[in-house]
This record gives structure tokens, C-alpha cells and sequence, in this order.
């Protein structure tokens, strides 16, 4: 299985940075490239604990919908989603979040198993970690400029 692993720091507080990490509206930003859109469950604003998105997006090529649920919250401290449907045969995204000296650090794991046995490892393999992992450092690095301009206040 998978599992990507990926520290962000971010000057601003954990609240902040909590709550831009739970935005759909951001999250709609930093994915531009893949054409997310938020067609069910929670459209806009946080997500919260429970609650369902599904996402409509061009991933390699090919428009998918990939429904998850936050299925663990600690307000600022930790925050977790998994998937509901979607083209992995696995995928649960975990949110950990720490603050010292002015600086949040966001900590995502992120584990996903491929559908198709051996090819499907072979896909992870050669691409499919390095490209969920570029999605990653793209989202965090929107949560990052967001969080450490003005700019939050135009989401929250």
C-alpha cells in the first residue's frame, strides 16, 4: 500500500490552517489543473465531521467522482477522511496539525491501494505516488499562501 507522507509549514495559526485544510471552496482553488468540481454531499464551506463530498475531476486523462467522509475530527488538532467511492480500491487521508513558534506544522498521510492486483502496483509504482504526492504539495502550498496572506479571508 501506498503511503505518502508530507510535512508543510505554515506561518500562521493552527486554527487558521485547520479550518483552510477543511475548506471545499479552497480546495476547489488549489485543484484547478484537475477541474475539481463538488457535485454532492457538502458543496462549499468546512466539512465537518461525518459529512460527504463527492468530487467530479480529470485525473491522467479520464473524468472520475471520488465521494469521501471526514470520518474523525479534533478541532485544530487532527482531521480525517476516507473514501466512500472512487477509483481506488482504498484511500484514507489523514490531517495532523501542530503549532510552535509561530509556525503550524500540517502533517498529511495519505494511504491509497489501486484496484488491479499487480498491475495496479506497478502503476503505483511507476507514477501514481509521485503523482498523488505533486497533488499534495499543490494543495498544501494554496493552504500555505492562503493562510500566510490576506487571502484566507476571502474563503472563510
Amino acid at each position: 500500500m501506498p503511503t505518502i507522507i508530507l510535512f508543510t509549514k505554515i506561518k500562521a495559526k493552527k486554527e487558521l490552517v485547520f479550518d483552510l485544510s477543511r475548506s471545499i471552496d479552497l480546495h476547489k482553488i488549489s485543484a484547478q489543473k484537475t477541474d475539481e468540481k463538488a457535485i454532492a454531499g457538502r458543496k462549499s464551506g468546512l466539512i465537518e465531521l461525518d459529512e460527504t463530498v463527492t468530487w467530479r475531476a480529470k485525473h491522467l486523462g479520464v473524468y472520475q467522482n471520488f465521494t469521501s467522509k471526514v470520518t474523525g475530527c479534533r478541532p485544530s488538532e487532527y482531521f480525517a477522511d476516507k473514501m466512500i467511492s472512487g477509483a481506488f480500491k482504498s484511500f484514507k487521508h489523514e490531517h495532523f496539525f501542530s503549532h510552535e513558534n509561530n509556525t503550524t506544522t500540517l502533517v498529511d498521510v495519505m494511504e491509497f491501494v489501486s484496484p488491479l492486483g499487480f498491475l495496479g502496483k506497478f502503476i503505483d509504482f511507476l507514477f501514481l505516488k509521485k503523482y498523488m504526492k505533486q497533488f499534495l504539495i499543490e494543495r498544501n502550498n494554496t493552504i500555505k499562501l492562503y493562510a500566510e496572506t490576506d487571502k484566507w479571508r476571502q474563503i472563510i
